[in-house]
């Protein structure tokens, strides 16, 4: 029975090489192949990371001998098309985040999986990190009571380049797709699909949102409270708050090696005994998704059950709500 897959990665960037960093560690994934645009730049790309194969287009690593699945690390505008490429050639796909631009082309990417019967997935590697997993069990087991609400920023100054995909208008850019779906993940994660939403943003010059604010109201009273900026370093930190104590997820909270747990004392009058709980990852923290993705194909399944489809689907039909609250609409919205 077969125990690893292979995997193509599309794209040699900063987030591939994260990839291909973390897949050294992991107990059934194994890096085979890379595709860039530039020839030279995968065989580099390949030598570095012992990839076996290095092609200099994204059409010619479907080809490759022996390879189970692709990871699509090329710009968010372009993951849909890169993966229903992959998707349409009998491969399996995990595409990074966001999974595309906007509903229709997920609703797309979904079909195609179906029509081939291929697995997909997005690649939200904060979903499948042990941070997480700890978080979710101290909640099931009411350590901190009652969930009252949550609140979470991701920021940091981005340098302007209106060529370069931040501020790019044309290339999918703004805070809320690069890294406002974290805290949107966090609040989606922890109370599923938002009842109201508001939403503030500054927009910038080229169009997009370069700052921007978001509650998240449900039908139970719970609130999410969420920002996001390229403007700015934020402290990137995440509070969980119930009616017995609070969660806190430490600096860059989508991937943060530490949590700390604050119950209140007997008389509530101030947060007390303090638990500094540690991680201690692998790598990078992306080794969990890849082995998540990779066991799952192995099972012969088309999903990873902790983040489906249908998760996919939901979070960006709400972060279309946010983008048309605040007038952001990118040229794939149009067509």
């Amino acid at each position: 029975m077969k125990n690893t897959i292979n995997w193509g990665i599309i794209g040699a960037g900063k987030i591939a090489n994260k990839f291909a960093t973390d897949i050294k560690v992991t107990k059934n994934a194994k890096l085979r192949a890379v595709a860039s645009r530039s020839l030279p730049k995968a065989q580099d790309f390949a030598h570095q990371h012992d990839a076996t194969h290095a092609f200099g287009s994204y059409k010619d690593l479907l080809d490759c001998p022996d390879l189970d699945a692709v990871y699509v690390a090329s710009p968010h505008t372009f993951h849909a098309e890169h993966s229903i490429l992959c998707m349409n050639a009998g491969l399996h796909v995990l595409c990074e985040k966001p999974l595309a631009v906007n509903t229709r082309q997920v609703e797309d990417m979904i079909e195609t999986a179906k029509k081939n019967k291929v697995f997909l997935m997005e690649a939200l590697w904060t979903r499948f990190l042990p941070t997480m997993s700890r978080t979710q069990e101290l909640i099931d087991n009411q350590q901190i009571g009652e969930v009252y609400s949550v609140r979470a920023d991701f920021g940091f100054r981005a340098p302007y380049d209106v060529e370069k995909r931040i501020f790019n208008r044309s290339l999918g850019g703004g805070a809320l797709l690069d890294i406002g779906i974290y805290p949107v993940f966090l609040a989606y994660f922890l109370f599923g699909y938002p009842d109201d939403i508001k939403v503030s943003a500054r927009i910038g010059e080229t169009g997009i949102d370069e700052e921007i604010a978001m509650i998240f109201k449900y039908k139970d009273g719970r609130i999410a409270d969420l920002h996001s900026t390229v403007l700015a370093y934020t402290d990137t930190e995440a509070f969980i708050y119930g009616s017995e104590g609070t969660i806190k997820l430490n600096e860059r909270w989508f991937n943060p090696t530490s949590i700390v747990l604050s119950k209140y004392d007997a008389d509530n009058s101030k947060v007390m005994h303090d638990e500094l709980i540690d991680f201690d990852y692998r790598s990078g923290g992306f080794e969990y998704e890849i082995e998540a993705a990779s066991e799952a194909i192995l099972l012969g399944k088309q999903e990873e059950p902790r983040w489906t489809w249908q998760d996919s689907l939901n979070m960006m039909k709400i972060m279309d709500a946010i983008r048309s609250d605040v007038g952001v609409v990118y040229p794939a919205d149009v067509k």
